[in-house]
Protein backbone atom coordinates (compact mmCIF):
# COMPACT_ATOMS: atom_id res chain seq x y z
CA UNK A 1 0.00 0.00 0.00
CA UNK A 2 1.01 3.66 -0.45
CA UNK A 3 0.58 6.04 2.47
CA UNK A 4 2.06 9.46 3.26
CA UNK A 5 4.71 9.31 0.57
CA UNK A 6 5.91 5.80 1.44
CA UNK A 7 5.18 2.30 0.14
CA UNK A 8 4.42 -0.16 2.94
CA UNK A 9 4.85 -3.93 2.68
CA UNK A 10 3.36 -6.22 5.32
CA UNK A 11 4.25 -9.87 5.07
CA UNK A 12 4.33 -13.21 6.85
CA UNK A 13 7.63 -13.69 8.64
CA UNK A 14 9.26 -16.04 11.14
CA UNK A 15 11.52 -13.98 13.43
CA UNK A 16 12.99 -17.14 14.99
CA UNK A 17 14.40 -18.85 11.93
CA UNK A 18 14.28 -19.52 8.19
CA UNK A 19 11.83 -22.43 8.45
CA UNK A 20 8.06 -22.13 8.50
CA UNK A 21 6.42 -21.30 11.83
CA UNK A 22 6.03 -18.56 14.50
CA UNK A 23 4.34 -16.34 11.93
CA UNK A 24 4.13 -12.62 12.67
CA UNK A 25 3.19 -9.64 10.52
CA UNK A 26 6.47 -8.01 9.50
CA UNK A 27 6.68 -4.48 8.09
CA UNK A 28 9.09 -2.85 5.61
CA UNK A 29 8.95 0.52 3.83
CA UNK A 30 10.30 2.03 0.63
CA UNK A 31 10.08 5.21 -1.41
CA UNK A 32 10.83 3.53 -4.77
CA UNK A 33 9.67 -0.11 -4.45
CA UNK A 34 13.28 -1.19 -4.98
CA UNK A 35 15.19 -0.23 -1.82
CA UNK A 36 13.51 -1.38 1.39
CA UNK A 37 14.08 -0.80 5.07
CA UNK A 38 12.65 -3.09 7.78
CA UNK A 39 10.66 -1.60 10.63
CA UNK A 40 9.43 -3.10 13.86
CA UNK A 41 6.93 -5.92 13.21
CA UNK A 42 3.37 -4.67 12.92
CA UNK A 43 1.56 -7.50 14.72
CA UNK A 44 2.63 -10.29 17.06
CA UNK A 45 0.27 -13.05 18.22
CA UNK A 46 -1.79 -11.54 21.03
CA UNK A 47 -5.26 -13.10 20.82
CA UNK A 48 -6.55 -16.67 21.13
CA UNK A 49 -7.18 -16.80 17.39
CA UNK A 50 -3.47 -16.01 16.85
CA UNK A 51 -2.55 -19.43 18.23
CA UNK A 52 -1.06 -20.53 14.89
CA UNK A 53 0.35 -17.13 13.92
CA UNK A 54 -0.73 -13.79 12.47
CA UNK A 55 -1.63 -14.79 8.95
CA UNK A 56 -1.17 -11.77 6.71
CA UNK A 57 -2.11 -9.57 9.64
CA UNK A 58 -5.84 -10.26 9.51
CA UNK A 59 -8.34 -12.37 11.39
CA UNK A 60 -9.36 -13.66 7.96
CA UNK A 61 -6.79 -15.49 5.87
CA UNK A 62 -5.35 -13.75 2.80
CA UNK A 63 -8.34 -11.64 1.72
CA UNK A 64 -8.59 -9.49 -1.36
CA UNK A 65 -8.15 -5.74 -1.18
CA UNK A 66 -11.46 -4.25 -0.02
CA UNK A 67 -13.67 -2.43 -2.51
CA UNK A 68 -16.56 -0.05 -1.85
CA UNK A 69 -19.99 -0.77 -3.26
CA UNK A 70 -22.66 1.69 -4.28
CA UNK A 71 -24.58 0.88 -1.09
CA UNK A 72 -21.80 2.28 1.09
CA UNK A 73 -20.64 -1.14 2.27
CA UNK A 74 -17.13 -2.48 1.88
CA UNK A 75 -16.49 -5.91 0.42
CA UNK A 76 -13.66 -8.42 0.65
CA UNK A 77 -13.34 -11.95 -0.66
CA UNK A 78 -11.59 -14.91 0.94
CA UNK A 79 -10.57 -18.15 -0.74
CA UNK A 80 -11.65 -21.61 0.35
CA UNK A 81 -13.42 -24.74 -0.79
CA UNK A 82 -16.75 -26.46 -0.43
CA UNK A 83 -17.22 -30.02 0.70
CA UNK A 84 -16.25 -32.78 -1.73
CA UNK A 85 -19.30 -34.31 -3.36
CA UNK A 86 -20.32 -37.87 -2.37
CA UNK A 87 -17.33 -38.13 0.00
CA UNK A 88 -15.12 -39.08 -2.92
CA UNK A 89 -11.56 -38.41 -1.75
CA UNK A 90 -10.30 -38.58 -5.34
CA UNK A 91 -12.62 -35.79 -6.46
CA UNK A 92 -11.38 -32.24 -6.11
CA UNK A 93 -13.66 -29.94 -4.20
CA UNK A 94 -15.23 -26.76 -5.55
CA UNK A 95 -12.93 -23.76 -5.19
CA UNK A 96 -14.77 -20.79 -3.69
CA UNK A 97 -14.20 -17.06 -3.32
CA UNK A 98 -16.41 -16.22 -0.33
CA UNK A 99 -17.80 -12.70 -0.04
CA UNK A 100 -18.01 -10.56 3.11
CA UNK A 101 -19.53 -7.09 3.58
CA UNK A 102 -19.01 -4.41 6.20
CA UNK A 103 -20.01 -0.81 6.91
CA UNK A 104 -17.19 -0.05 9.31
CA UNK A 105 -14.36 -2.56 8.68
CA UNK A 106 -15.00 -3.98 12.15
CA UNK A 107 -18.08 -6.15 11.80
CA UNK A 108 -18.19 -8.36 8.71
CA UNK A 109 -21.13 -10.38 7.45
CA UNK A 110 -20.75 -13.34 5.13
CA UNK A 111 -22.89 -13.13 1.99
CA UNK A 112 -25.30 -15.97 1.26
CA UNK A 113 -23.69 -16.54 -2.12
CA UNK A 114 -19.98 -16.45 -2.97
CA UNK A 115 -18.42 -13.95 -5.32
CA UNK A 116 -17.36 -16.83 -7.54
CA UNK A 117 -16.81 -20.60 -7.49
CA UNK A 118 -15.49 -23.26 -9.85
CA UNK A 119 -16.05 -27.01 -9.66
CA UNK A 120 -13.14 -29.42 -9.44
CA UNK A 121 -10.43 -26.85 -8.74
CA UNK A 122 -9.76 -27.62 -5.06
CA UNK A 123 -8.92 -25.15 -2.32
CA UNK A 124 -8.40 -21.52 -3.32
CA UNK A 125 -5.80 -19.40 -1.59
CA UNK A 126 -4.92 -15.71 -1.82
CA UNK A 127 -7.71 -14.57 -4.18
CA UNK A 128 -7.28 -11.22 -5.88
CA UNK A 129 -10.15 -9.30 -7.48
CA UNK A 130 -9.69 -5.99 -9.25
CA UNK A 131 -10.78 -3.90 -12.26
CA UNK A 132 -8.70 -3.13 -15.35
CA UNK A 133 -9.40 -0.54 -18.02
CA UNK A 134 -10.44 -1.82 -21.44
CA UNK A 135 -8.64 1.11 -23.07
CA UNK A 136 -5.39 2.74 -22.13
CA UNK A 137 -2.72 1.72 -19.65
CA UNK A 138 -3.76 3.60 -16.52
CA UNK A 139 -4.44 1.61 -13.39
CA UNK A 140 -7.77 1.69 -11.57
CA UNK A 141 -8.69 1.90 -7.92
CA UNK A 142 -10.16 -1.36 -6.68
CA UNK A 143 -13.67 0.14 -6.30
CA UNK A 144 -14.00 1.34 -9.90
CA UNK A 145 -16.84 -0.17 -11.97
CA UNK A 146 -18.45 0.79 -15.25
CA UNK A 147 -18.87 -0.06 -18.95
CA UNK A 148 -15.18 0.49 -19.80
CA UNK A 149 -13.97 -1.94 -17.17
CA UNK A 150 -13.23 -5.66 -17.04
CA UNK A 151 -12.57 -7.49 -13.81
CA UNK A 152 -9.79 -9.94 -12.99
CA UNK A 153 -10.29 -12.90 -10.68
CA UNK A 154 -7.00 -14.49 -9.62
CA UNK A 155 -6.65 -17.52 -7.35
CA UNK A 156 -3.69 -19.47 -6.03
CA UNK A 157 -4.58 -23.14 -6.45
CA UNK A 158 -3.50 -25.19 -3.47
CA UNK A 159 -3.41 -28.40 -5.48
CA UNK A 160 -0.94 -27.14 -8.11
CA UNK A 161 0.81 -24.31 -6.20
CA UNK A 162 0.43 -22.05 -9.25
CA UNK A 163 -1.66 -18.95 -9.90
CA UNK A 164 -4.46 -18.70 -12.43
CA UNK A 165 -6.75 -15.90 -13.53
CA UNK A 166 -9.78 -15.18 -15.63
CA UNK A 167 -11.20 -11.99 -17.12
CA UNK A 168 -14.87 -11.29 -16.84
CA UNK A 169 -17.78 -9.20 -15.61
CA UNK A 170 -18.70 -8.10 -12.10
CA UNK A 171 -22.45 -7.76 -11.54
CA UNK A 172 -22.57 -5.05 -8.85
CA UNK A 173 -26.26 -5.66 -8.20
CA UNK A 174 -25.86 -9.36 -7.48
CA UNK A 175 -22.27 -9.16 -6.20
CA UNK A 176 -21.32 -11.97 -8.56
CA UNK A 177 -18.37 -12.41 -10.89
CA UNK A 178 -18.75 -14.25 -14.21
CA UNK A 179 -15.76 -15.15 -16.40
CA UNK A 180 -15.92 -14.31 -20.09
CA UNK A 181 -17.19 -17.22 -22.24
CA UNK A 182 -13.76 -18.01 -23.71
CA UNK A 183 -12.00 -18.15 -20.33
CA UNK A 184 -10.82 -21.45 -18.82
CA UNK A 185 -11.63 -21.37 -15.11
CA UNK A 186 -9.14 -23.74 -13.51
CA UNK A 187 -5.71 -25.31 -13.78
CA UNK A 188 -5.70 -25.15 -17.59
CA UNK A 189 -6.43 -21.44 -17.58
CA UNK A 190 -4.29 -18.35 -17.91
CA UNK A 191 -1.38 -18.05 -15.51
CA UNK A 192 0.47 -15.00 -14.23
CA UNK A 193 3.79 -16.79 -14.50
CA UNK A 194 5.18 -20.19 -15.48
CA UNK A 195 8.00 -20.04 -12.94
CA UNK A 196 7.94 -20.09 -9.16
CA UNK A 197 5.34 -17.44 -8.42
CA UNK A 198 2.65 -17.69 -5.76
CA UNK A 199 0.46 -15.86 -3.23
CA UNK A 200 0.51 -12.62 -5.21
CA UNK A 201 -1.42 -9.46 -4.40
CA UNK A 202 -2.07 -6.32 -6.42
CA UNK A 203 -2.59 -2.73 -5.34
CA UNK A 204 -3.37 0.60 -6.98
CA UNK A 205 -0.53 3.12 -6.89
CA UNK A 206 -2.22 6.56 -6.84
CA UNK A 207 1.05 8.45 -7.34
CA UNK A 208 1.85 6.94 -10.74
CA UNK A 209 -1.70 5.85 -11.57
CA UNK A 210 -0.78 2.21 -12.11
CA UNK A 211 -1.78 -1.24 -10.95
CA UNK A 212 1.09 -3.14 -9.35
CA UNK A 213 1.36 -6.90 -8.88
CA UNK A 214 3.69 -8.45 -6.37
CA UNK A 215 4.34 -12.16 -5.90
CA UNK A 216 6.42 -14.46 -3.74
CA UNK A 217 8.87 -17.15 -4.81
CA UNK A 218 9.49 -20.13 -2.59
CA UNK A 219 12.94 -21.64 -2.45
CA UNK A 220 13.77 -25.00 -4.01
CA UNK A 221 16.73 -25.45 -1.66
CA UNK A 222 16.69 -27.99 1.15
CA UNK A 223 15.94 -26.87 4.67
CA UNK A 224 19.59 -27.42 5.61
CA UNK A 225 20.68 -25.10 2.79
CA UNK A 226 18.14 -22.48 3.86
CA UNK A 227 19.46 -22.58 7.41
CA UNK A 228 23.03 -22.34 6.15
CA UNK A 229 22.43 -19.27 4.00
CA UNK A 230 20.15 -17.65 6.56
CA UNK A 231 17.05 -16.95 4.46
CA UNK A 232 14.30 -18.68 2.49
CA UNK A 233 11.81 -17.30 0.00
CA UNK A 234 11.90 -13.90 -1.70
CA UNK A 235 9.57 -11.13 -2.77
CA UNK A 236 9.87 -10.75 -6.52
CA UNK A 237 10.30 -7.54 -8.51
CA UNK A 238 6.94 -5.72 -8.64
CA UNK A 239 5.16 -5.63 -11.99
CA UNK A 240 2.67 -3.30 -13.60
CA UNK A 241 -0.52 -4.85 -14.98
CA UNK A 242 -2.63 -3.70 -17.93
CA UNK A 243 -5.20 -5.38 -20.13
CA UNK A 244 -3.94 -6.58 -23.50
CA UNK A 245 -5.58 -4.63 -26.36
CA UNK A 246 -7.18 -7.89 -27.49
CA UNK A 247 -9.07 -8.01 -24.18
CA UNK A 248 -8.25 -11.67 -23.62
CA UNK A 249 -5.23 -11.59 -21.32
CA UNK A 250 -3.14 -9.36 -19.06
CA UNK A 251 0.20 -7.79 -19.91
CA UNK A 252 2.88 -7.50 -17.25
CA UNK A 253 6.11 -5.52 -17.13
CA UNK A 254 8.64 -4.83 -14.36
CA UNK A 255 8.04 -1.47 -12.72
CA UNK A 256 10.01 1.40 -14.28
CA UNK A 257 12.01 1.89 -11.07
CA UNK A 258 13.95 -1.29 -11.83
CA UNK A 259 15.89 0.71 -14.42
CA UNK A 260 17.73 2.44 -11.57
CA UNK A 261 19.54 -0.85 -10.97
CA UNK A 262 20.91 -1.03 -14.48
CA UNK A 263 24.62 -0.52 -15.14
CA UNK A 264 27.37 -1.92 -17.39
CA UNK A 265 25.15 -1.99 -20.46
CA UNK A 266 25.90 -4.59 -23.11
CA UNK A 267 24.21 -4.25 -26.50
CA UNK A 268 23.94 -6.46 -29.58
CA UNK A 269 22.03 -5.05 -32.54
CA UNK A 270 20.86 -6.16 -35.98
CA UNK A 271 22.22 -9.69 -35.65
CA UNK A 272 20.95 -12.24 -38.15
CA UNK A 273 20.44 -15.67 -36.60
CA UNK A 274 20.55 -18.73 -38.82
CA UNK A 275 18.68 -21.91 -38.00
CA UNK A 276 20.48 -23.89 -35.31
CA UNK A 277 22.91 -21.07 -34.58
CA UNK A 278 23.83 -19.73 -31.13
CA UNK A 279 25.46 -16.34 -30.65
CA UNK A 280 27.28 -15.49 -27.44
CA UNK A 281 26.47 -12.11 -25.91
CA UNK A 282 29.86 -11.21 -24.50
CA UNK A 283 30.43 -8.97 -21.52
CA UNK A 284 27.79 -10.50 -19.25
CA UNK A 285 29.16 -12.57 -16.40
CA UNK A 286 26.69 -11.76 -13.61
CA UNK A 287 24.26 -14.30 -12.22
CA UNK A 288 21.59 -11.61 -12.65
CA UNK A 289 20.93 -9.63 -15.81
CA UNK A 290 18.04 -7.44 -16.92
CA UNK A 291 17.51 -8.28 -20.58
CA UNK A 292 15.45 -6.56 -23.29
CA UNK A 293 15.40 -8.56 -26.50
CA UNK A 294 13.42 -8.30 -29.74
CA UNK A 295 13.17 -11.02 -32.40
CA UNK A 296 11.71 -10.22 -35.81
CA UNK A 297 10.87 -12.30 -38.88
CA UNK A 298 10.36 -11.39 -42.52
CA UNK A 299 7.43 -13.79 -42.68
CA UNK A 300 5.46 -16.23 -40.54
CA UNK A 301 4.81 -18.57 -43.45
CA UNK A 302 7.11 -21.27 -42.03
CA UNK A 303 5.24 -21.58 -38.76
CA UNK A 304 4.43 -25.23 -38.08
CA UNK A 305 0.76 -26.24 -37.71
CA UNK A 306 -0.68 -26.47 -34.22
CA UNK A 307 -1.90 -30.01 -33.56
CA UNK A 308 -5.57 -29.77 -32.47
CA UNK A 309 -5.00 -32.68 -30.06
CA UNK A 310 -2.61 -30.51 -28.01
CA UNK A 311 -3.88 -28.63 -25.01
CA UNK A 312 -3.33 -25.03 -26.08
CA UNK A 313 -3.84 -23.80 -22.52
CA UNK A 314 -1.07 -25.93 -20.99
CA UNK A 315 1.98 -24.12 -22.32
CA UNK A 316 4.26 -25.75 -19.78
CA UNK A 317 3.35 -29.24 -20.92
CA UNK A 318 3.66 -28.29 -24.58
CA UNK A 319 7.10 -26.76 -24.03
CA UNK A 320 8.22 -29.90 -22.22
CA UNK A 321 7.21 -31.97 -25.27
CA UNK A 322 8.74 -29.59 -27.78
CA UNK A 323 11.76 -28.36 -25.86
CA UNK A 324 14.49 -25.94 -26.80
CA UNK A 325 16.40 -28.55 -28.84
CA UNK A 326 13.44 -29.68 -30.99
CA UNK A 327 13.59 -27.81 -34.28
CA UNK A 328 10.44 -26.33 -35.74
CA UNK A 329 9.37 -24.05 -38.56
CA UNK A 330 9.73 -20.83 -36.59
CA UNK A 331 11.51 -21.70 -33.41
CA UNK A 332 12.68 -22.41 -30.92
CA UNK A 333 14.30 -18.99 -30.52
CA UNK A 334 15.25 -17.17 -27.35
CA UNK A 335 18.03 -17.07 -24.79
CA UNK A 336 20.29 -19.63 -23.16
CA UNK A 337 20.83 -18.28 -19.65
CA UNK A 338 23.22 -19.41 -16.91
CA UNK A 339 25.16 -21.19 -19.64
CA UNK A 340 28.47 -22.97 -19.11
CA UNK A 341 31.40 -22.22 -21.41
CA UNK A 342 30.74 -25.05 -23.85
CA UNK A 343 26.96 -25.19 -23.31
CA UNK A 344 27.09 -28.42 -21.33
CA UNK A 345 24.59 -26.75 -19.03
CA UNK A 346 22.15 -23.90 -19.55
CA UNK A 347 18.62 -22.72 -18.77
CA UNK A 348 16.68 -21.95 -21.96
CA UNK A 349 14.08 -19.19 -22.24
CA UNK A 350 12.53 -19.83 -25.62
CA UNK A 351 9.56 -19.25 -27.91
CA UNK A 352 7.95 -21.12 -30.76
CA UNK A 353 5.35 -19.91 -33.27
CA UNK A 354 2.54 -22.17 -34.46
CA UNK A 355 -0.08 -21.68 -37.13
CA UNK A 356 -3.61 -22.36 -35.91
CA UNK A 357 -6.17 -22.04 -38.72
CA UNK A 358 -6.35 -18.32 -39.50
CA UNK A 359 -4.10 -17.04 -36.69
CA UNK A 360 -0.79 -17.72 -34.98
CA UNK A 361 0.02 -18.93 -31.48
CA UNK A 362 3.27 -18.16 -29.65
Amino acid sequence: MYYNGVYHLFYQYNPKGVVWGNIIWAHSVSKDLINWAPLEPAIYPSKPFDKYGCWSGTFFRDPTTAWLGGDGRWRISIGGQSEVGNNNINELSTGVSYLYRSKDFLKWEKAKRPLHASNGTGNWECPDFYPVSVSGTSGLDTSVVGPNVKHVMKVSLDVTRFEYYTLGTYDVGKDRYTPDPDMVDGSNGLRYDYGTFYASKSFFDPIKNRKILWGWANESDTTDNDVSKGWAGVQLIPRTIVLDPNGKQLLQWPIEEVETLRENKVELSNKILNKGESVEIKGITAAQADVDVTFSFESLDKAEPFDPSWDRYDAQKLCSQKGSTVEGGLGPFGLLTLASQNLEEYTPVFFRIFRNQDKHIV
